[in-house]
């Protein structure tokens, strides 16, 4: 269908003929709207609007505390996000136009905090952060440990805020690290963030463990006991395998895209997406122009070995790092995209794991460039328009915004449960 205009693709799906020839060769109704629209700009209609407002918006990984840490020294007095933030891609106004009814809150600390050893004790304090943030904005936000807890915020009105660990170097090599975090509230951990592991493999560095060491699989244990879903988002694929394989619970990418839409190690082969529906997980689909345009994957293979090149160069010199990043960037440019790039990477997923193994994981106020019309948190019903016009049903719109991860957590509850019986 790739070669049909959109006015002749409209055409055709009055004709109950071409309706018939497409029943024939497997074809479904989202499928052949897929192409009607690809491009320009989306205007969202009432229908799209009630829709959304429907349901809302469960999104798997936002980094504004670390917006908080960086720009305002660890304090919403000095950052208050009840006022408008237009620096950011996050405050509470565009959060509820947006439709956003819960969040996973990432407490990234950055992987080479392991070389001074500080990683841990940054991951607490990035908790701090947003324990702190929902105890100052009460009438927006509430923590949530379970299922139970989420659905409870949402009868509040409340956005449910969950906390998602960025990278097992926040354990430091010890269980006993990770069942803190957990105490401490932290329900999802990326295995890897950009820097291997002595446990486990990055996409985007060397490998030492060839997947998962035998400790990187008691990790996965341990997570599965605990309740705590394992994310393989940043991990090489053979770790994405060996996860795959020794974990009891359905996994989480809380905020990757699909490989085959646009080739970065960053991304989730379909040979992965293909195991999905047994295994049960997700993939968050990430809103990262550099992760989900094609042209621009290209020029952002060597992001993360250049960050690590550059951290030599000149250690903590940012003014520094920033002019080398910006000369290499005039020459290898991010071209932003629009929305219709992450709605082909969630049309991919759909269709080689299934409806409900897709959902949505911006990396919003973690991402330097970002799609046009998903420019900040308000725009989710954008995303639900370009669904809608592709022939995506009101129930499969709100599994993609948030009924998978909420199966997924209900799901990882249960194994959970299960295990500390036995």
């Amino acid at each position: 269908m790739s070669g049909i205009r959109p006015r002749q693709v409209v055409y055709c799906l009055f004709s109950k003929n071409i309706l018939r020839v497409a029943a024939f060769w497997g074809l479904t109704w989202s499928t052949l709207v897929a192409g009607a629209q690809t491009s320009g700009t989306v205007t969202v209609s009432d229908e799209a609007r009630a829709i959304h407002g429907r349901s809302y918006v469960f999104d798997g990984h936002n980094d504004l505390p670390w917006q908080v840490r960086t720009e305002a020294s660890l304090s919403f007095d000095n950052l208050d996000i009840s006022q408008p933030q237009p620096e950011l891609h996050t405050d509470i106004a565009r959060l509820r136009a947006g439709g956003v009814g819960a969040q996973y809150w990432s407490v990234y600390v950055p992987a080479n905090t392991v070389e001074s050893g500080r990683s841990h004790q940054m991951t607490l304090e990035q908790i701090d952060i947003v324990r702190a943030m929902v105890q100052r904005y009460p009438d927006t936000f509430a923590m949530a440990l379970t299922l139970d807890d989420i659905l409870r915020c949402r009868r509040e009105g409340k956005i449910a805020s969950l906390i998602g660990v960025e990278g097992g170097h926040s354990i430091e090599n010890s269980i006993e690290k990770l069942r803190r975090l957990f105490r401490l509230g932290a329900r999802y951990m990326t295995l890897t963030h950009s820097d291997t592991l002595d446990w486990a493999d990055s996409c985007s560095d060397e490998a030492k463990c060839n997947g998962l060491s035998a400790f990187g699989r008691e990790v996965v244990r341990e997570m599965n006991r605990l309740g705590m879903l394992v994310d393989i988002s940043h991990v090489s694929h053979k770790t994405m395998q060996d996860a795959l394989d020794v974990s009891e619970a359905p996994i989480i990418f809380s905020h990757s895209s699909a490989r085959a839409v646009a080739d970065h190690p960053r991304n989730v082969p379909d040979e992965i997406l293909r195991q999905l529906p047994q295994e049960g997980g997700v993939v968050m689909v990430n809103f990262f122009s550099g992760f989900v345009v094609p042209e621009s994957a290209k020029n952002t293979l060597t992001l993360f070995d250049r960050g690590r090149e550059l951290r030599r160069k000149y250690g903590d010199d940012q003014d520094k790092i920033r002019q080398e990043q910006a000369a290499y960037r005039a020459k290898h440019p991010i071209y932003p995209g629009t929305v219709h790039d992450v709605a082909d990477h969630i049309d991919h997923i759909a269709k080689v794991a299934g409806i409900d193994h897709v959902g949505i994981g911006s990396d919003f106020d973690g991402i330097s460039i970002v799609p046009k019309q998903l420019e900040d948190v308000s725009m989710y019903p954008v995303l639900t328009q370009v669904l809608l016009d592709r022939g995506y049903s009101e129930a499969d719109i709100h599994k993609i915004m948030s009924g998978n991860i909420l199966r997924v957590i209900g799901e990882a509850e249960a194994v959970a449960q299960r295990l500390q019986q036995e």
